[in-house]
């Protein structure tokens, strides 16, 4: 019998698989050991039984991003080693997480039902549908810490809401509304906090009941031949995060993250 996971949350129900990011006192942040679990549930995806896949939070948020004291804590060590973890993690959600939700043949909704910030936005960006509460927020924080943009966010933004869009959504790091969000073509509906629930569960429903082979099939012909390109793309930012890593900015930003403090930045 499979060990039963911490930090995720799975059900079954007529189809439709969902998965609960669970860790609400970290506002659903994303270490390793959650990443690892996240990427077991979605292989759950893969069964003939499922033909949706929602993937949701708990506790308020949706995700707020990476799990930034656990870069925190490698302070100490050498640069290469920093950098050859965050290396490890980023290859891990981008192969693992985004790849698959990329080329599942069904549709995945993100649910998202609070922050999403970060990795934890680039996430949503990676489902094929985002149904959204009214009161959620998003927001890409990278540029606040001193950090490149990784989970494919940089692939997916700009073809969601163009190239000028998404590069003053990173460079400004400014929250942005549900509503925006709906208004610039980032999300797909917008519903008031008191349906969420009801409202995605029956949208994930809805779409276990449809033609899934077709589906899955038509999916794949969105995507055209952009698997390659995806996985391409997901390797340069893996690159990209891993040597930023190693810059007195992202050590400046990652520390004034968890201090609370305002960032201090140089240029080094």
């Amino acid at each position: 019998m499979p060990a039963k996971l911490k930090t995720i949350l799975v059900s079954e129900q007529k189809g439709l698989l969902s998965i609960t990011l669970n860790r609400p006192e970290k506002r659903n942040a994303l270490d390793k050991a959650m990443i690892e679990e996240l990427a077991e549930a979605l292989d759950k995806g893969l069964s003939p039984t499922v033909r949706s896949i929602l993937i949701t939070g708990n506790g308020g948020s949706f995700c707020a991003g990476a799990d930034l004291n656990e870069f925190y804590e490698l302070f100490d060590e050498t640069p290469e080693v920093l950098s050859d973890h965050i290396s490890d993690v980023a290859n891990l959600l981008h192969t693992r997480v985004i790849e698959q939700i990329y080329e599942l043949n069904k549709p995945v909704i993100a649910g998202i039902n609070g922050v999403a910030a970060g990795a934890g936005m680039s996430l949503s960006l990676a489902c094929d549908l985002r149904v959204c509460s009214q009161s959620s927020r998003f927001v890409m924080a990278y540029s606040h810490i001193g950090c490149t943009a990784d989970g494919g966010s940089t692939y997916f933004l700009p073809k969601l809401v163009g190239l000028s869009k998404a590069k003053e959504l990173y460079l400004m790091n400014s929250p942005i509304s549900a509503e925006y969000a709906l208004d610039i073509g980032m999300i797909n509906q917008m519903v008031p906090d008191s349906s969420f629930d009801r409202h995605s569960l029956e949208l994930g429903l809805r779409l276990s009941e449809g033609a899934t082979k077709a589906v899955g099939l038509t999916k794949s012909l969105f995507h055209g031949d952009l698997s390659n390109e995806l996985h391409d793309h997901l390797v340069r930012e893996t690159e990209a995060i891993a040597a930023i890593s190693k810059t007195k900015d992202f050590r400046n930003g990652v520390q004034a993250f968890i201090e609370k403090k305002k960032p201090w930045f140089q240029g080094l």
